[in-house]
């Protein structure tokens, strides 16, 4: 098992862990251009209330295309972003978007259980890709679309959001510092009250559950915080509300994840309850972040005095995460959360699932 803490040491932008994506390749072929054309596939809440605002205020990117299978939506948005009719895209039509220059990267929106269909599918057109967290439901999904990024020669980026914004790279480049010491315990917890019975969250087949979407934030925290991958995880889940989270689908997760360094986290995740927070605990003091994974930015405090609190409008977490990957594209460079980051949350995710079906400790590879 190789720790994350050597990478986190040696990377940029306050040493957000990130690793060389085989997908992150370049066709030399590819026209240089001021800013990449990003086709937004699915336009659900995300799309539509975060990442087409963001859109709008990118430096290196805009919004040059949409596929829906809705024709209200796309005669909407054509309107309301001034988009060609030969950029708006049905899934019966996606394919064609490959004879489309103006469309340089193709952000996949959907549901999780859909993910690895359209990444591939993209990345076949020879389009750079984009992906939503959580980047697929299984580890296996995650490898297919690595490797099909890496085959076609185009970069392969997961919607990590935070990994963008200053407030976590300011916490993280301080605990790699020492500003704290060792780290010995994390504790991290996101989740809301989700009043919907319907949406794809709730239902097992599209990749619903509470693990897989609130979830993936937590292990972020944990790891960013510790530097290291986890080793070992015991987990334990429920429901609250067994009509809408059926058939063993999770509405509240809560795991302990144990690290080489001997570092221990506990992390918790729910749509049943409001919480979001991180605190570390090292060896001369301590950090706690709340909130830890709001849109509109995050505050923290340093045991020994001192704030994190970099102060920013919704949606400017998804401007920076575009304008960062957008650029990284232009300049040929990794990508800060290339799907290898995706991946290894899912494999985390895979464990925890395993630990609370059988009330066992599960090691992780």
């Amino acid at each position: 098992m190789t720790s994350r803490r050597t990478f986190l040491h040696t990377t940029a932008l306050a040493g957000l862990a990130t690793t060389i994506s085989p997908g992150t390749l370049w066709s030399a072929t590819r026209p240089a251009k001021d800013k990449l054309g990003v086709a937004l596939v699915g336009l659900g809440y995300y799309s539509t209330d975060l990442l087409a605002p963001a859109l709008q205020k990118t430096k290196n990117c805009y919004l040059a295309g949409i596929v829906t299978g809705t024709p209200e939506k796309a005669e909407k948005w054509k309107k309301q972003y001034n988009i060609p009719d030969k950029n708006i895209y049905s899934y019966q039509t996606f394919d064609q978007i490959a004879n489309n220059p103006d469309i340089d990267v193709i952000y996949v929106v959907l549901p999780p259980s859909m993910h690895e269909e359209y990444v591939v599918r993209a990345a076949k057109m020879g389009k750079h890709v984009w992906v939503e967290k959580p980047m697929a439901v299984t580890a296996k999904e995650c490898q297919n679309m690595i490797d099909a990024c890496a085959k076609n020669k185009v970069s392969l980026a997961v919607g990590y959001r935070l990994h963008h914004e200053p407030n976590t790279q300011e916490y993280v480049k301080g605990l790699r510092d020492g500003k704290i010491g060792k780290i010995l315990m994390v504790s991290c917890a996101a989740g809301y009250y989700d009043a919907r019975t319907n949406h794809w969250k709730q239902k097992k087949e599209m990749g619903g559950g509470v693990m897989y979407d609130m979830g993936v934030y937590v292990l972020q925290g944990a790891r960013l915080a510790t530097g290291e991958e986890p080793i070992a995880v015991t987990a334990q889940q429920y429901t609250s509300r067994p009509d809408v989270y059926k058939n063993g689908l999770d509405e509240t997760s809560m795991a302990q994840l144990i690290f080489p360094s001997g570092a221990r986290a506990s992390v918790q995740t729910s749509y049943g309850m409001n919480m979001n927070f991180l605190d570390v605990t090292g060896s001369k003091g301590s950090l706690r972040l709340e909130p830890y994974s709001a849109y509109n930015g995050q505050k923290g405090i340093w045991s020994g005095g001192g704030k994190i609190e970099h102060p920013y409008e919704v949606p400017m977490q998804q401007t920076m995460q575009m304008d960062d990957d957008a650029l990284a594209i232009m300049n040929k460079k990794p990508m800060m959360a290339p799907g290898e980051e995706g991946l290894r949350d899912i494999k985390i995710v895979e464990a925890i699932y395993a630990a609370a079906k059988s009330g066992k400790e599960v090691k992780i590879s």
